[in-house]
């Protein structure tokens, strides 16, 4: 492709070094739709005319068949997706696919490929998300009565609902497809047109191009447009935020499984054995998927520290963006698919976990909450049943095995109506604030939520 300039054949070991079609083949389909709508402007602009754009036209629906198919053969010394498509064009059509490059440069390409490329990968994504909120959701509304231990640093806390917990990651979840959502602006972005950093003298109609990509925005500096990857570095902050909640979920589902939780137990379809002791069964997509959230960070950083130091405009460093980008997206994707079908298929052991809510220290704040009604300042109320704790521990018993005599030793604001606080259903039924979990809540929350995310 710059044969008149160069008089020495490529190296091979340059060849290999710089070749990114193994990498960036997967572009071919948004390429062939950038190429057709280039094609197009280049007709009104009369640089091509029909016949020669239906050749071009109907060559690249060819190759696209033919790649889709797996018949086509990809020649690394053109190095690129772009040249592979450019060159076989040619040799199918002659002196018509010669003139496609005509106003445009790899450097506008490559950026408009990879933006078109992002834009469809955040839809799919958006649809995965659904997916797992919609297992949680269901999840949620199979396991409606169960109840759990809420935990903070790991020490029982209070009863909720275990739906409630569920519903927690959905939430997560709709932030997550928020953030993508909101990318879509930057990403959404027409550069076809700025060539390789300056535009061209061959002035085409990038409105009309940007109409049939159907891109909202068209870029304004021609520089920033070649060298721009900050959409590629959001996208994969976006995922990386993923894999966070995604880790997130792994762990609490791995201490759920673990025999001293017992919450949980997912079905043998989604858990592995060992090689040497018979009777485990392990979470094994949790575990990977904990840890494949290191190389969702990682591709991220990896992409942030190409950029930080590149002057303008394009610099070949860029096209260190394909594999990071590639590999977040294929981890991300692939683990939402398998959690959903994970969560479907996950059982709670509810009286496991029923029983984890017998701890009457459970209803310490509750307690703390009734001497406040009573007129009792918080903090005040806060220490009074810090010493009750304390005798509970001391003396061996529970709160509702305390005598009312004894109650009244440390605040004589204690009644008989105290004991009404210890029972499980009471206590949840009394968290109604927007957000807290008592049953009606929690019931109103799973079918809200069902109705916004459908069957799917």
């Amino acid at each position: 492709m710059w044969k008149g300039r160069f008089k020495e054949a490529t190296s091979s070991l340059l060849t290999n070094y710089g070749e990114s079609i193994s990498l960036d083949w997967r572009l071919y389909r948004h390429d062939i739709a950038g190429s057709c709508a280039h094609a197009r402007a280049l007709e009104r602009k009369g640089i091509l005319n029909s016949d020669e754009l239906g050749q071009i036209i109907d060559g690249l629906e060819a190759i696209e068949d033919e790649i889709t198919a797996g018949e086509f053969e990809f020649d690394i010394e053109l190095e690129d997706i772009h040249m592979n498509i450019e060159a076989n064009l040619t040799k199918r059509i002659g002196n018509a696919g010669a003139k496609l490059h005509t106003a445009r440069s790899r450097n506008d390409q490559v950026a408009l490929d990879v933006r078109l490329y992002c834009r469809d990968e955040t839809a799919r994504m958006v649809t995965r998300l659904r997916n797992i909120q919609r297992s949680l959701v269901n999840c949620g509304e199979k396991f409606s009565a169960a109840v759990l231990p809420g935990y903070t640093h790991l020490q029982r806390g209070q009863p909720i609902l275990f739906a409630h917990h569920l519903l927690a990651y959905v939430e997560m979840f709709e932030r997550d497809a928020g953030r993508l959502g909101h990318s879509l602006e930057r990403i959404n972005v027409m550069p076809l047109g700025s060539g390789a950093l300056a535009g061209s003298t061959i002035v085409l109609d990038r409105d009309f191009i940007a109409e049939q990509l159907g891109f909202k925005a068209i870029s304004q500096n021609s520089m920033d447009a070649v060298s721009d990857r900050d959409f590629v570095a959001e996208f994969l902050f976006n995922l990386a935020m993923i894999g966070t909640h995604l880790s997130r979920l792994s762990e609490d589902i791995i201490l759920w499984c673990t025999t001293e939780f017992g919450f949980v137990t997912l079905s043998d379809a989604h858990t592995t054995g060992s090689s040497l002791m018979p009777q485990k069964k392990n979470p094994d997509i949790a575990e990977l998927t904990r840890g494949k959230s290191g190389r969702l960070y990682g591709n991220l950083m990896s992409v942030l520290t190409t950029l930080k130091g590149l002057p303008m405009t394009y610099n070949r460093d860029l096209q260190e963006d394909k594999q990071p980008l590639f590999d977040s997206i294929d981890t991300t994707g692939a683990a939402l698919d398998i959690f959903a079908e994970m969560i479907d298929g996950m059982q709670v052991n509810e009286a496991t976990t029923r029983e984890a809510c017998s701890d009457p220290l459970l209803f310490a704040t509750d307690i703390a909450d009734y001497l406040v009604e009573k007129g009792v300042a918080f903090r005040t109320a806060h220490e009074v049943v810090g010493k009750l704790t304390a005798y509970c521990v001391e003396h061996g018993v529970a709160f509702p095995e305390i005598k009312l005599d004894t109650y009244k030793e440390f605040s004589p604001e204690f009644e008989e109506s105290v004991f009404s606080l210890f029972e499980i259903g009471s206590a949840l039924a009394a968290r109604k604030a927007i957000g807290a979990p008592s049953p009606e809540n929690v019931a109103e929350k799973l079918s809200c939520w069902k109705k916004k995310l459908g069957k799917g």
